[in-house]
């Protein structure tokens, strides 16, 4: 995938982000109600940014939303990975649409460094982001607390966001916070 092949931008869009397996394909089918991305249960399927259209009630195109290649998990070729900042990179920097990237961490797993220098990255790079720890519905309580209080400290963030795309926890307000992104052009 090229910058030339990225759908022309029309509307805002939001970009999703994070480690293979974290789940963001649960999660943007829980967002938008369907099964519009695919859930595999090998790691790293996604080689290209999928780009979702989500009308509006009219039909007219209301956001975007960008599924962009997961990072981290071992068994990729160093030859595909190679690829990626060919085309996420300028997607990340460049692309006045994007509003808001999301980025997805495990609720169930450490402060990965991995995570920390993307968030690191975006905000060098000037982009709004949220933070969102996902599979919180495997923790209980007293583990959740303690994870997220992990994360936030690992992350060095102190907003994090937990859903379960299983049992739908989080994702109101998950969709709170894209649509306070709103129309209009990045400055």
């Amino acid at each position: 995938m090229a910058p030339e092949q990225f759908p022309t931008p029309s509307v805002p869009e939001i970009a999703f982000l994070g480690r293979s397996n974290v789940g963001k394909s649960s999660l943007l089918n829980a967002l938008v109600g369907e099964k519009a991305a695919k859930v595999s249960s090998t790691p790293g399927r996604t080689r290209a940014i999928n780009f979702f259209l989500l009308p509006d009630q009219s039909q007219r195109p209301k956001l975007v939303f960008a599924d962009l290649p997961g990072y981290g998990y071992a068994k990729i070729s160093k030859s595909i990975s190679a690829e990626w900042p060919k085309f996420i990179e300028p997607y990340l920097l460049e692309r006045e649409t994007l509003r808001l990237c999301v980025c997805l961490v495990d609720s169930n797993v450490p402060p990965q460094q991995r995570d920390g220098q993307l968030i690191e990255w975006l905000r060098h790079a000037g982009r709004e982001l949220v933070v969102v720890a996902t599979k919180i519905d495997r923790l209980s309580g007293n583990v959740r607390t303690k994870n997220l209080a992990a994360l936030r400290k690992g992350l060095e963030i102190e907003d994090i966001l937990p859903v379960s795309a299983k049992t739908g926890a989080g994702i109101g307000e998950l969709w709170k916070r894209i649509e306070e992104q709103g129309p209009g052009t990045r400055d």
